[in-house]
């Protein structure tokens, strides 16, 4: 672009991420999938290697010195997510390998213990597969009835019929922000109106977590899932946050060490929370990089996260309306401050021809630039939208307009080469 503009508030954040050195295909790396999984600041690495070089040993199990350091570390994290999130006591905080894994734990606890045939559960139209695909196990196990929330034709929750679907409803789940759309989806009054139908709540916070501030209080959750490799932490390490009295009366999910008292030939009993949900060997490491990276997003400032989001996302979208207008199409709201930054696309040739998006993201591999292309495992959202396949830019902390400028002149590569 010919725009002037200045370096955002966050671009020196970029020397902390060691990987964006590299040169991919002889040019700068510009890594635009952080709503896949986001790098690593060398603060959350140092912590990694620290653990393994200065404390590795197994949590809750030894009296030794390691030992004593290792789950002093591990319980520290969790300390650290459940201050993160605002949450009223740290054992109402279970680490697992993910959101999938969180969300299962949700429909395979709580709902096989307590929802039956005919029970109904309310998803939207806009839910990752990780959101769907467990309650369509219930569903086929269990004959509970799925109902759904559809769309507007510019990417929000059409919540003309929300009514008619929380009657009768036992779980609401809803995504905070689309990992497709950007959507920023307003939860609060979603969960008052599930609770006045009698509802809980379940808020998928994988693609809100690293972006905006987390009050479970505030959101009127009931459970919260989110995962630690797209909020600057490891991969192998999510969170499932829910009220208390509801892990009391969940059954276990897994079996085996660590989350029991007593085993006897006749039975079992189970630890007190959040032991009960964390069987076997947890990821220990995985937890204090998490802690690290809480720290590292608290010395930033959530508040200055969504803010350099924000104006990044605008920069984008005027970057790409000048040089492309309306061969590039954005899917979902089309004001910055109603999404993320995520920014979902079609890309057409001069001659209005629709590039497929996994041939965008070979040219744009070329360039250095790295783009996701597919469904974005929310093949529910692809159907509504009409499309089979995206190509999607999600930009973070470490993203500045030189990267915006860059997607843009790979995108002037893949137009001479399609066009």
């Amino acid at each position: 672009m010919s725009t002037i503009h200045a370096p955002g508030p966050l671009a020196r954040l970029r020397t902390d991420f060691p990987i964006l050195d590299r040169q991919v295909n002889g040019k700068r790396l510009v890594y635009l999938d952080s709503a896949a999984t986001a790098q690593k600041p060398r603060a959350v690495l140092d912590a990694l290697d620290e653990y393994y070089e200065q404390h590795n040993a197994n949590v809750h199990r030894g009296v030794y010195t390691l030992a004593e350091e290792a789950t002093a570390a591990y319980e520290a994290a969790r300390a650290k997510t459940a201050q993160f999130i605002n949450a009223p006591s740290p054992r109402e905080v279970i680490f697992t390998r993910s959101t999938t894994e969180a969300t299962n734990l949700v429909a395979h606890a709580w709902g096989r213990s307590t929802l039956g045939a005919g029970d109904i559960v309310v998803l939207t139209h806009m839910e990752h597969h990780a959101n769907i695909v467990p309650w369509h196990m219930l569903a086929a196990e269990r004959g509970i009835e799925l109902r759904w929330i559809p769309l507007t034709p510019d990417g929000h929750l059409d919540l003309t019929d929300l009514p008619r679907l929380l009657d009768g409803a036992k779980l609401l789940g809803v995504t905070a922000v689309s990992n497709v759309l950007g959507t920023i989806n307003d939860v609060a009054p979603l969960a008052e109106a599930a609770h006045a139908a009698g509802a809980l709540v379940l808020v998928d916070a994988a693609q809100s977590a690293p972006h905006l501030t987390i009050d479970v209080a505030a959101l009127g959750a009931d459970f919260l899932a989110f995962s630690g490799h797209k909020m600057l932490g490891p991969t192998g390490i999510g969170v499932l946050w829910a009220r208390r009295e509801l892990l009391e009366a969940m059954p276990p999910f897994l079996g085996g060490g660590e989350m029991i008292t007593d085993v006897r030939l006749d039975g079992f009993s189970c630890a007190e929370l959040p032991w009960k949900f964390e069987a076997g060997t947890p990821p220990i490491a995985e937890a204090v990089g998490l802690g690290a990276a809480i720290d590292y997003l608290g010395s930033v400032g959530m508040e200055a996260v969504r803010a350099h989001e924000r104006s990044l996302t605008a920069y984008a979208v005027a970057t790409m309306r000048e040089r492309f207008g309306d061969r590039f199409r954005i899917h979902g709201p089309a004001e910055p401050g109603e999404r993320s930054g995520v920014l979902s696309f079609e890309f057409s040739t001069a001659a209005g021809d629709p590039v497929h998006p996994h041939d965008i993201a070979q040219v744009l591999d070329s360039e250095g630039v790295c783009v996701r292309a597919g469904h974005h495992c929310a093949k529910p959202l692809m159907r509504a939208l009409g499309v089979t396949a995206t190509a999607r830019a999600s930009f973070y902390v470490y993203n500045d307009e030189d990267d915006v400028d860059a997607l843009a002149d790979a995108l002037g590569a893949v137009e001479k080469m399609f066009g």
